[in-house]
């Protein structure tokens, strides 16, 4: 039985993304420039599980409808009634939710007669770094049958929706998330003036992060890795400079030890900023000490900036950092090792240039955002499009898996 459509002039395939809140951060980034960048051949519009904030003025279309579900205040079950209604409203032909709250929209949808339903997986929370809680474990195996199809934004994604949740490869495609190689790039000068004019100094050695002060992106291990270096390096102590960025719950806490580590003369935390793409010309380095990455925008971005990056060597930033030639990697929490490489490329103006113009040229040649997006391009295509014989494939909410409706 084919969907009854709202009659409207427009009869481009609307899709409504599903996310949490639309607000400042690497995901929602991405489904912005997504959005952006799909151009007219689709519409769009955004639910949000909870709330919205002056980030959705990002959107290059203002007409790109936004709705706030407010789960926290109305509800699990006033919530997903909301979004079974929109989607009989909207009748979207395709419905992309993200992540663990994004799920609570698939069953909804699957009532609303949405046929095709995209879960993506973009990486982990704090409670649960690795996926491996019993009770997200079964939400996503009890969600599985809704989706259609999965998109993971790394290989390590994948493979656990393969190995822990019971996903079929042949239901999951990989998407690695692009950056704008136009916007992030290298500045002919360093642009020192950003600096709080105390901290200006000659020969600067800027050691510099970028991320949400929150727990799961461990800038305690940069700071604590960054004392130890002005501590056991005299020497380095007038021209070493530490910027984090990035506003979040922890802010506060990050501030006040960097105090207690007697190196607030020598840190910058301005918080959250919308110059992000100058500051990264600003680094000598780019460090990002997280416990776990799905696909980090961060790395991209200082790498799409010709910096070298110091990451942990978990989830994602596998695929993105080339250990000795891009970058440098060493495992989550570990100062003395993160204190070592820091010294070295303090040392080592040739090496900062050598791996940051191989960061930069990794960044253009496969991790441009134009090749992103048409990926998802071709992976929307394919799924509103019947295959040759008529047959077109989408995911029953019983019997598990994809199987095939003759229309």
């Amino acid at each position: 039985m084919n969907t009854v459509r709202t009659v409207t002039e427009d009869q481009r395939p609307l899709i409504l993304h599903v996310i949490h809140h639309l607000a400042t951060g690497g995901m929602e980034n991405g489904v912005v420039n997504l959005i952006n960048g799909l151009g007219d051949q689709f519409r769009h519009a955004i639910a949000c599980i909870e709330d919205f904030s002056e980030f959705r003025e990002r959107l290059a279309d203002r007409d790109t409808p936004v709705f706030a579900l407010r789960r926290s205040h109305v509800g699990v079950s006033r919530m997903r009634r909301d979004i079974y209604r929109l989607c009989r409203h909207l009748r979207p032909d395709i419905v992309h939710t993200r992540n663990l709250s994004g799920l609570d929209a698939l069953v909804p949808a699957a009532f609303a007669r949405v046929k095709i339903r995209v879960h993506g997986e973009h990486g982990w929370d704090v409670g649960d770094l690795f996926g491996e809680s019993l009770r997200t474990t079964w939400l996503r195996r009890l969600h599985a049958p809704f989706v259609t199809q999965y998109i993971a934004v790394s290989a390590d994604i994948a493979r656990y929706l393969n190995r822990r949740i019971g996903v079929s490869p042949r239901r999951i495609v990989h998407i690695c998330n692009g950056v704008d190689t136009l916007r992030f790039a290298p500045a002919a000068e360093r642009p020192s003036d950003l600096l709080p004019p105390e901290m200006r100094a000659e020969r600067l050695f800027v050691v510099g992060a970028v991320g949400r002060a929150q727990p799961v992106k461990d800038q305690e291990t940069l700071l604590r890795a960054f004392a130890a270096l002005v501590r056991d390096r005299p020497d380095l102590r007038e021209r070493a400079r530490l910027v984090v960025v990035g506003d979040g719950p922890l802010l506060g806490a990050l501030r006040d030890l960097a105090v207690a580590l007697g190196i607030a003369d020598s840190c910058w935390l301005p918080g959250g900023r919308t110059d992000v793409a100058a500051l990264y010309n600003l680094f000598d380095v780019c460090v990002l000490p997280s416990l776990n990455e799905g696909i980090s925008n961060t790395i991209l971005e200082a790498m799409a900036s010709g910096r070298p990056i110091v990451a942990t060597a978990v989830g994602g930033n596998l695929e993105l950092v080339r250990d000795g030639q891009t970058g440098a990697l060493f495992a989550p929490g570990d100062v003395t090792c993160l204190t070592r490489i820091l010294a070295k490329y303090a040392d080592e103006d040739e090496l900062l240039r050598v791996q940051g113009r191989a960061a930069r040229r990794d960044a253009v040649e496969q991790f441009g955002l134009g090749g992103m997006i048409e990926r998802y391009r071709t992976t929307y295509q394919s799924l509103l499009a019947p295959v040759a014989d008529g047959v077109r494939t989408f995911a029953l909410p019983r019997g598990g898996g994809v199987r095939a409706r003759h229309d």
